[in-house]
């Protein structure tokens, strides 16, 4: 066990209560409410939205004193809890971050779901740390757990049309269903049952 897990593990004792076990998070970035649901910053709720639904879980339920949703998956094959940031992309950490710690989870063992702008659309790439690369939700989850070592799932989104600044492109919604979330939520199934190699060796080759 690292340092950090070490150290994360003494919060459990004053997790809300309530909360269940759990091995992962599966956080979903996104912004809440209508006006956002479609829009291409938003893939994140959407690849999320597509895993409750194939693990058959049950709707997200705020929690307590967090600002946070959460759902067990119950077809993974550790404990993992799906989560959604009740807060806006910007302070997506400031939900998240107290949920990891009272559960004593490690950034490893954190996998984050998200647009990026540097990939085609539709095209799906693993990683664990890096550069937030501008992303505003990454920042966040980067200032408040303390590492950028949690794991990526990023969805490609493409960069904007010439003449389209990136606000306003990330925040405009998806003509059709985004492409990538089905690969995205093969992603997050793989890397919890085989890890981050084995499903960074399968997702890289579609």
């Amino acid at each position: 066990m690292s340092f950090l897990s070490r150290i994360q593990a003494l919060f459990r004792p004053f997790a809300t209560p309530g909360l269940p076990d759990a091995d992962w998070l599966v956080v979903g970035l996104g912004n809440p409410g209508a006006k956002y649901e479609s829009t291409r910053h938003n893939v994140g709720y959407m690849c999320l939205d597509e895993l409750l639904h194939t693990h058959a879980a049950p709707p997200l339920t705020a929690v307590q004193g967090l600002k946070v949703q959460i759902a067990l998956l119950p077809k993974t094959t550790e404990k993992a809890l799906a989560v959604r940031s009740t807060t806006f992309m910007n302070h997506s950490g400031q939900g998240v971050a107290p949920l990891a710690h009272q559960l004593g989870i490690p950034p490893e063992r954190i996998i984050v779901i998200h647009d990026e702008l540097d990939l085609p659309a539709g095209k799906v790439r693993l990683k664990k740390g890096g550069n937030e690369n501008g992303h505003n939700g990454l920042k966040s989850l980067t200032e408040e757990l303390g590492t950028r070592d949690y794991l990526r799932v990023r969805i490609g989104i493409s960069r904007p049309p010439k003449g389209m600044n990136v606000p306003d492109y990330v925040l405009a919604p998806v003509a059709d269903q985004q492409p990538g979330i089905d690969i995205a939520a093969d992603a997050v199934d793989l890397i919890i049952s085989k890890g981050l190699s084995v499903a960074q060796n399968d997702i890289h080759s579609r």
